[in-house]
């Protein structure tokens, strides 16, 4: 089993990055339960702009792409800004944007058979909009969503300490966390693009 965890901070490496602290207590859980996981931080990649699978010009992408299209659990980790998702985090869905027109032999999204979660960090709120912004788009492409596959760490609204440096919240998130991996690993297991039916000939997946 493969995962593959999307850390969207916007600091670069090597940084400290709060969002990559909370994604590795759920990564320790994946790999617990079996999944060999990798960790990509976007920013420190040439992400190009755009809906293709490849930009062209060093477009790093498809490097991203490829390693997405061979896992069986896809975690987005995000830090919250102005309530928002990162702005990496949003490029990174467009990319996979160009997901929609690709299928496997029998005709089915290459999606089908793929689990999806998300873990946020921030001291504003926002979280829930972004787990179900995030899994709407995953959805929409063919992912399926377990109950309970989020975690989120913050403070509240206003300034305040990042999560690597306060322990305060840490044992809801982190518990929240690891039951997230939990519940993917248990679904990945099942999961398979057989699950799903092969469209009639002439109908989109």
């Amino acid at each position: 089993m493969k995962a593959v965890v999307l850390n969207c901070t916007l600091k670069p490496s090597p940084h400290t990055s709060s969002t990559e602290a909370l994604a590795r207590v759920v990564i320790a859980e994946l790999e617990k339960g079996g999944a060999e996981v990798e960790l990509i931080r976007l920013v420190d990649l040439d992400i190009k702009p755009g809906v293709s699978a490849d930009e062209g010009d060093g477009d790093q992408w498809p490097q991203v792409d490829e390693k997405l299209k061979a896992a069986d659990i896809v975690v987005f980790a995000t830090p919250t800004w102005l309530g928002q998702m990162s702005s990496v985090c949003l490029r990174a869905l467009e990319r996979m944007d160009a997901w929609f027109a690709e299928t496997d032999d029998d005709g089915r999204p290459v999606a089908f058979g793929k689990v999806g979660g998300v873990v946020i960090t921030g001291n504003e709120d926002g979280a829930h909009n972004i787990v179900a912004t995030v899994c709407q788009g995953l959805i929409d492409m063919g992912f399926t969503i377990p109950g309970q596959s989020w975690t989120y760490w913050h403070l509240g609204p206003g300034p305040g300490p990042d999560y690597v440096e306060t322990d305060e919240g840490h044992d809801y998130s982190d518990r929240v966390g690891r039951n997230a991996a939990r519940n993917l690993v248990a679904l990945a297991k099942i999961m398979k693009p057989s699950v799903y039916p092969v469209p009639e000939s002439g109908e989109e997946g």
